[in-house]
């Protein structure tokens, strides 16, 4: 654990606005943890970056409070969050990541439409936090490493969005190289 303070804060910020049912707070708090992970490439910043990205997910689909299974889920992902965070504050960084884990498993434990529904936002997730990590500069294969998700899933993901290799490798022409560097030894 490399950063206990950013995720410490960042988990009191989802668990209000879990509560409050503010989908695009946790998705900007996943996109500041995904961040973090990028810089130390720490698996608990990335695991956490990806919870919260699903819960986001989760909360934008309104039809699934509709579902049988959805009140314990909210109730169990609340508990279970609370619990993360006594575990972190104290240290324990075993029981910091059962409990995340839990939340995950609290998927098994539901009505078998939402529960499919909930495992699948979190596998998409996974793979739009490795894109991210890839956006950042990890290759796609550490980056599916990291997140547990197939590389051909990833590269599916990549190719269909607006990022692509061609954009990062794009340089400058050589007049507009000079330009730059004159202005910057002015």
């Amino acid at each position: 654990m490399q950063e206990k303070d950013n995720i410490l804060k960042i988990l009191k910020e989802t668990t209000i606005s879990f509560k409050k049912e503010n989908a695009i707070n946790l998705k900007a708090l996943s996109n500041r943890t995904i961040h973090s992970a990028t810089t130390s490439q720490d698996m608990d910043n990335i695991i956490v970056a990806v919870i919260v990205y699903s819960l986001g997910k989760i909360l934008e689909r309104e039809n699934y409070k509709e579902i049988r299974g959805w009140e314990f889920f909210f109730k169990e992902t609340l508990k279970n969050l609370d619990e993360a965070l006594k575990s972190l504050k104290k240290e324990n960084l075993e029981k910091f990541r059962f409990f995340l884990g839990k939340i995950r498993q609290s998927a098994n434990e539901i009505d078998s439409n939402l529960s499919s529904y909930i495992k699948d936002i979190f596998y998409k997730a996974s793979i739009n936090k490795a894109s991210k990590l890839y956006q950042h500069g990890i290759s796609a294969q550490k980056a599916a490493e990291l997140l547990g998700v197939s590389l051909w899933d990833l590269a599916s993901y990549i190719g269909q969005s607006s990022i692509n290799e061609a954009d990062i490798g794009e340089s400058l022409s050589f007049s507009k190289r000079i330009k730059t560097t004159e202005e910057f030894l002015r």
